[in-house]
């Protein structure tokens, strides 16, 4: 590893809200122990239900947390993990396997962050726990975002939030995932969410040509998206 990666990675530790308030001479040797992982699309990271052994740490590209059903394969996308992103904490709190797969849905590099220097890093300072108590706060209120969407949002209504979302306060964006993904995302079958998708254009309020995606009335899919 370059000096200049290393400094790099550093950076990239310490502006996440896990490591947020670690100083530098902590992140030193927990960037030195750590590997950088080179996945092209559909490379799996790990597997639902695999013993863990370390962090991971998004450096480029795009990362799906997923859950699949045993009967027909199909995923449910939990979470779209992008640069700077961390992600795989749970195994190092409670010892327990992966709670869901990570594969990746385009080229990525990812930093592979073993438990054990992380976890001596808190057995000195455990002040710095108060950024792990935080980050599953924030889990925890995606969690129920999400149970509250299945539960009171339609499957129209979903995929309105998830191209809202997606969009990031845009006009236009590049759909970062395929249909099947989104639908994912979603949590219904693609037909389910590419018909909700042709409503939205038949009623003027999308553009879509390819992945290229313009949204044309924003009031009215965030409206739908509540």
């Amino acid at each position: 590893m370059s000096e200049e990666d290393a400094v790099n990675h550093i950076e990239m530790l310490g502006a996440t809200g896990f490591f947020k308030d670690a100083p530098t001479d902590l992140l030193t040797p927990i960037a030195a122990a750590s590997n950088e992982v080179e996945l092209t699309r559909g490379d799996v990271l790990y597997e639902e239900g695999d013993q863990p052994d370390a962090l991971h740490l998004v450096l480029t590209g795009r990362i799906a947390i997923a859950n699949a059903n045993p009967i027909d394969k199909r995923e449910s996308v939990i979470a779209l993990m992008e640069p700077g992103d961390l992600f795989g904490e749970f195994g190092m709190l409670d010892d327990g396997p992966r709670s869901a797969m990570a594969r990746a849905l385009e080229a990525s590099t990812v930093l592979e962050i073993p438990y054990g220097p992380v976890r001596e890093m808190f057995r000195d300072h455990p002040e710095l726990l108060w950024n792990v108590t935080r980050l599953l706060a924030q889990r925890l209120r995606a969690m129920d975002e999400a149970l509250a969407d299945s539960v009171f949002l339609d499957v129209t209504g979903r995929t309105a939030k998830r191209l809202m979302e997606m969009a990031e306060g845009r006009d236009e964006f590049i759909l970062p995932v395929t249909q099947e993904e989104l639908a994912g995302m979603v949590g219904a079958s693609r037909e389910r969410v590419n018909k909700a998708i042709s409503s939205f254009i038949r009623l003027g309020w999308l553009d879509q040509h390819d992945r290229r995606y313009r949204i044309l009335q924003p009031d009215r899919l965030e409206q739908r998206s509540r």
